[in-house]
């Protein structure tokens, strides 16, 4: 069977809420990501996914990430791995795109990128080493990451530039799967937040 990609994003952060770019720096879930993270995991240890025994496991190292994956029920399990970090939005840290926008009018990340930080070039590269880890064994993994990294994950499972990523939004505790359709990369789940509802 071909490996799939199951992707786990962060609980919410202040940050998050507020719509703030949030690369390196190492904000906290609130209440409410944590209640989001077990949810997940409770979520993962049900049927179908029953706990995603053999699933190797890695996580961002940055706290919201790490801790999501503990408070999902797999921080036994996974390894940390820089790869999945968040963009480095350099000096557009902590701001939101309104106040980008109000110094540069017509930016667009996806097109633009961020000045002082990482590059397109170089997120679409981590992306990609992603993608080659996961495909590299006859077994599924999980990983716990951000919302622009795993948006670029996606974007480069399908063969897609990584300015794909505009077009699939991902929300805090999320969970999406890659896999396959007639023998080529495709979107399994994306963006299912199931487990928060009700």
């Amino acid at each position: 069977m071909a490996p799939r990609i199951l992707l786990a994003r962060h609980g919410q952060t202040e940050w998050s809420l507020l719509g703030k770019h949030t690369g390196r720096t190492d904000i906290p879930l609130l209440e409410e990501g944590r209640r989001g993270a077990k949810l997940l995991g409770e979520r993962l240890h049900r049927s179908p996914w029953n706990g995603l025994d053999g699933v190797e496991v890695r996580t961002s190292p940055l706290a919201r990430a790490r801790e999501t994956c503990e408070l999902a029920g797999f921080g036994d399990r996974a390894e940390p791995w820089d790869t999945l970090m968040e963009w480095d939005y350099g000096a557009y840290e902590g701001m939101t795109s309104p106040e980008i926008k109000a110094i540069e009018p017509d930016w667009f990340i996806w097109r633009d990128g961020v000045p002082d930080g990482e590059t397109l070039a170089q997120l679409s590269d981590r992306a990609d080493q992603v993608v080659a880890w996961a495909r590299s064994a006859d077994r599924d993994v999980l990983v716990f990451a951000h919302g622009h990294i795993l948006r670029s994950i996606a974007a480069r499972w399908l063969g897609e530039p990584v300015s794909f990523a505009a077009r699939v939004r991902l929300d805090p505790t999320s969970l999406s799967a890659l896999g396959w359709a007639y023998g080529a990369p495709a979107l399994e789940r994306w963006n299912d937040t199931g487990h928060l509802e009700g």
